[in-house]
């Protein structure tokens, strides 16, 4: 990882923190500077300072992605960072991305990702009729490929993050998510829009502590 919401909170709260995003300089698909950090205030992480823990988070994704109407949709991988939990909700019979979710780590509450998963997402974004039911739709067209999405990815890596390498690609519809690692060590994300081949750095993660691939 349709035209019906899943009843996750936190979803005004996820999309008003959108307003806040800086600008940053980078590279896209013709060299223009478009790239986007989220600009989170004070991270994504709840209030206390309990851990739910990663098996318990693994089931909360599960639980969204069961609970969308139709079925169809699986969690790909839940990676715990250390202002929360994020979690990849795929798509069985396509194996395309459908959206990504952020659990708390103190309180197991769930919302959406902000910034590409709600704003660039074609199909389960803002404006879709999908998960969100707003007012922007984004691009349905995607001209970058999944090569073109990497060493753009690489390129921003090169100007902004020195000494780490983007992974391949994980298709979402209208955008690709690309980790990045340093040293072997998973480091970051970020996404390069279908489109537009513009950068949004995901700046709200924090520090990475582990990762659990489900292999959907």
């Amino acid at each position: 990882m349709r035209r019906r919401s899943l009843l996750i909170g936190g979803l005004a709260a996820a999309a008003a923190a959108l307003l806040v995003a800086v600008t940053a300089t980078a590279i896209g698909l013709h060299g223009a500077p478009i790239a986007r950090t989220g600009g989170m205030m004070g991270g994504l992480s709840g209030g206390g300072s309990g851990n739910i823990g990663i098996d318990r988070a693994t089931k909360v994704a599960r639980g969204v992605a069961a609970s969308y109407p139709g079925g169809g949709l699986v969690v790909d991988e839940v990676i715990e960072f250390s202002n929360g939990y994020y979690a990849s909700i795929r798509e069985k019979s396509t194996g395309t991305g459908a959206f990504e979710i952020l659990i708390d780590r103190a309180t197991g509450r769930v919302t959406r990702e902000p910034g590409p998963d709600m704003m660039w997402n074609t199909r389960y974004g803002m404006g879709t009729g999908g998960m969100m039911g707003g007012a922007y739709a984004g691009t349905r067209s995607t001209f970058v490929s999944s090569a073109q999405a990497r060493s753009i990815a690489q390129r921003w890596l090169d100007a902004n993050q020195p000494g780490t390498t983007a992974n391949a690609p994980d298709a979402f519809h209208g955008y690709y998510t690309v980790d990045f690692e340093k040293d072997g060590r998973l480091a970051g994300m970020l996404s390069v829009n279908g489109s537009s081949g513009a950068v949004w750095y995901h700046s709200w993660h924090g520090d990475f502590v582990q990762v659990r691939d489900l292999g959907a």
